[in-house]
């Protein structure tokens, strides 16, 4: 599923990522600890197209992140440490939003949100506006969103990242169950 050989990122004399190799199977959880600055997020932004490396090779259910970062971004749903929502818009404007970037018809963006929604347990907040959720709740809309155009392989950078302990628990069941479904 992902395959990493000897990747390395430097910022002109600085090394931020150093000949990294690994190699995660399909279903697999996987991730990475260390402390700021070890090379984490660099990391995930190169396999999910958003970083070019200095040197080495990724590749993600048989695409090259390296040589075709375009592509790739089919291959990968990606929720950042600090995501962007849309504050101004419903929760199914918000996915609206996101599947018709990845060219989707209305009615396939609509089941699948809802499909999305209920799995993340939102189900109840479709017509509620995003910057009413908790951030608990924008954490699990943000992986729904990552998740709408069904990609391969799904990162996320610091899930759990300023929630509160509750939180932290439905992020891990949430993560178990998309585990168990492949």
């Amino acid at each position: 599923m992902l395959t990493i050989e000897n990747l390395t990122k430097q910022y002109g004399k600085f090394v931020a990522v150093d000949h990294l190799s690994l190699h995660i199977e399909k279903g697999e959880i996987f991730g990475f600890v260390g402390p700021n600055g070890a090379g984490k997020t660099t990391t995930m932004r190169i396999i999910c197209g958003l970083l070019k490396a200095t040197s080495g090779s990724v590749t993600v259910d048989g695409v090259d992140a390296i040589i075709q970062p375009e592509d790739i971004k089919r291959k990968v749903g990606y929720v950042p440490d600090f995501f962007g929502v849309y504050d101004n818009l419903k929760v199914t404007e918000y996915m609206d939003f996101y599947g018709s970037m990845y060219g989707m018809s209305s009615r396939d963006i609509a089941k699948i949100s809802d499909d999305l929604l209920e799995l993340v347990n939102l189900s109840d907040k479709k017509e509620v506006y995003v910057d009413t959720l908790s951030r608990g709740m924008k954490q699990r809309l943000c992986v729904a969103r990552a998740l709408i155009h069904n990609p391969a392989l799904l990162v996320l950078d610091e899930p759990n990242s300023g929630l509160d302990p509750r939180a932290r628990v439905e992020m891990k069941e949430l993560l178990l169950n998309l585990k168990s479904m492949g």
